[in-house]
């Protein structure tokens, strides 16, 4: 059995264990912490634009009647699970898969695609009711409901404040995978597609 004393350490007398594995929970941490954060923006997205409803002189318009609106709330719905889901799943310590990695990795990018649509999407929308379109003589429509453009903008705001909380986590769990393990098919290596490219 080995004593502490006789553990590897660096140059500094430190124990390269005791900081990788220190090193390792902090991570978790901030990943964790990363994949929280989305939860509480996306319910809040969402719930602002379920309210959103408006009736006037003019008429009467609800998040319903428009269909990009409808799928910001699904959207958020679905990130917003995924959040919990995947934050309960990177809390608990467990050692690193392949298939796990790919799993956390592919989904990562699945829902940051989802959730980046959906904020586009009614961004264009937003920006129709805003400022109109001449061309196919759309007339601004927030000069009447003014309020109902009001809460759409926070809800669609919100949304991109959770797209860059996904582009991270899509970014470190690319970095993991692809850090942590080879390419899965034997071709794919660098050495195969140098031989490929430049053949003798």
């Amino acid at each position: 059995m080995m004593k502490s004393e006789d553990k590897p350490r660096n140059d500094t007398g430190v124990d390269e264990g005791e900081v990788m594995g220190s090193l390792s929970n902090t991570m978790r941490t901030a990943e964790t912490l990363l994949r929280v954060v989305p939860i509480g923006l996306c319910l809040a997205a969402l719930l602002v634009m379920l309210k959103n409803t408006q009736e006037n002189d003019y008429g009467s318009v609800s998040y319903s009647n428009l269909g990009a609106f409808t799928y910001l709330v699904y959207a958020n719905g679905i990130c917003a699970g995924y959040s919990f889901l995947s934050a309960f799943y990177t809390a608990v310590p467990r050692p690193s898969t392949m298939s796990r990695a790919w799993t956390i990795f592919f989904l990562d990018q699945i829902l940051t695609y989802v959730i980046l649509a959906a904020g586009t999407v009614s961004a264009e929308i937003m920006y129709l009711a805003y400022n109109g379109d001449k061309d196919v003589t759309w007339s601004k429509q927030c000069g009447v409901f003014n309020g109902f453009c009001k809460r759409a903008t926070a809800s669609i705001t919100i949304t991109f404040a959770s797209v860059a909380c996904y582009i991270l986590l899509s970014l470190l769990s690319s970095y993991r995978l692809f850090s942590s393990f080879d390419a899965p098919i034997p071709f794919l290596s660098s050495k195969a597609v140098e031989i490929a490219a430049f053949p003798r």
